[in-house]
């Protein structure tokens, strides 16, 4: 098959759940001998990087705002699509499938899939048109492809109730992992089992703001062991006022350690030697660092709003969304209860191993690909 991804910044993946989503599936479909091609946008991927895992990067322009930088980039994507001969056009996420039309309209013969990530209208770095926009492309993702998958069955859910709409489930993924070094996480003086890590990006409905407030009262209160830390791994997304104002109430405080955007080994050993991972968001599609932390073998500590409660089922913790105090009560809790921990992050680790491999995952989505295909031919 000649597959087309359209509406992800690029690969190889900096930062950004459907750019790690886009790569771990095509490079896969590439191994198994399908021609793909992800469109790429040269401020994320190295403009003079033509393949990357035998998968073709088609570079094309876009008008670098917050508000313009994926919209024109899809523009100018589905247009291109239409004239490179692909069997199959899939677009992610409800912001790029506003024109998904395109292709649907005047390639009607390929097979049009679309990927339904997260209800990204709930970031609050949007206002009203770009949330209005967005939430029409959430019709669009849901109602125009021949077929539409979602990342979790919540999002499905909605998808039927909402649209009426059957899009089938095929989540997000993690590899099973761990490294013993810790040469790289020295630099912040962090050693194995000493801290309680955060990883995404710093947008005010990841929650971040809950788990330093909540970390801050068990340190006022000698609740922490000495010298625990918490570490937040990631930067802002056109966020800079909410990045400072998490730098502002971290002020003194020599425990909590922003690391900035982290990838490769440096990334491996923050996970490796965390005790306990905390998702603090209010609002998900199905985090890919969640199912990561699951893949160390990391217990996980989540809000509990479905899209976090659906991943890992009976293996982990959760507190109420939004409440700090119910966060410092878990934190100090399970920091007193390291069995539990370890018993959990074990239940995690197998939890992704059988139902989160992006081998399966690939496979699951080529298979809709030729469902798709099959039922457009007769």
């Amino acid at each position: 098959m000649k597959i087309a991804l359209i509406g992800q910044k690029g690969i190889p993946a900096i930062s950004g759940g459907i750019e790690k989503h886009v790569e771990e599936v095509a490079t896969r479909m590439a191994q198994q001998g399908h021609e793909v091609f992800v469109y790429v946008r040269d401020n994320y991927t190295d403009k003079n990087l033509a393949k990357y895992k035998k998968v073709n990067l088609v570079h094309l322009p876009s008008i670098p705002t917050k508000h313009l930088d994926a919209i024109s980039h899809t523009f100018f994507s589905s247009v291109h699509a239409l004239f490179s001969g692909y069997d199959v056009v899939h677009y992610q996420g409800i912001g790029p499938n506003l024109l998904n039309w395109i292709v649907k309209f005047f390639k009607p013969k390929a097979a049009l899939v679309s990927t339904f990530h997260c209800q990204d209208y709930y970031h609050q770095k949007w206002g009203w048109f770009a949330r209005l926009s967005l939430k029409i492309g959430e019709y669009m993702t849901c109602a125009v492809p021949d077929s539409a998958i979602s990342v979790s069955k919540s999002l499905a859910d909605l998808s039927k109730e909402r649209y009426g709409v059957d899009s089938k489930v095929i989540p997000n993924g993690a590899e099973l992992a761990h490294t013993d070094s810790v040469k790289n996480i020295a630099q912040w003086g962090l050693k194995d089992k000493s801290y309680v890590l955060s990883v995404g990006r710093l947008i005010k409905h990841k929650g971040v703001h809950y788990l330093i407030e909540a970390f801050k009262k068990l340190e006022d209160t000698s609740k922490l062991p000495n010298n625990f830390k918490l570490v937040i791994v990631g930067d802002g997304f056109h966020t800079d006022d909410y990045v400072k104002y998490l730098r502002t109430i971290s002020e003194g405080r020599e425990n909590i350690i922003f690391t900035g955007r982290q990838s490769g080994d440096t990334l491996k050993e923050l996970f490796s030697h965390a005790l306990l991972f905390v998702q603090p968001s209010e609002s998900e599609g199905l985090s890919i660092a969640l199912l990561e932390a699951m893949g160390y073998g990391l217990a996980p500590l989540v809000s509990d709003i479905k899209e976090n409660l659906e991943p890992i089922g009976p293996c982990g913790f959760s507190f109420k969304s939004k409440n700090v105090d119910d966060l410092r009560d878990k934190l100090a809790y399970l920091l007193n209860r390291p069995h539990e921990m370890r018993a959990a992050g074990m239940c995690a680790r197998g939890r992704i191993e059988s139902e989160y491999s992006w081998d399966s995952i690939a496979q699951r989505i080529l298979g809709e690909y030729k469902n798709v295909m099959e039922k457009k031919s007769k």
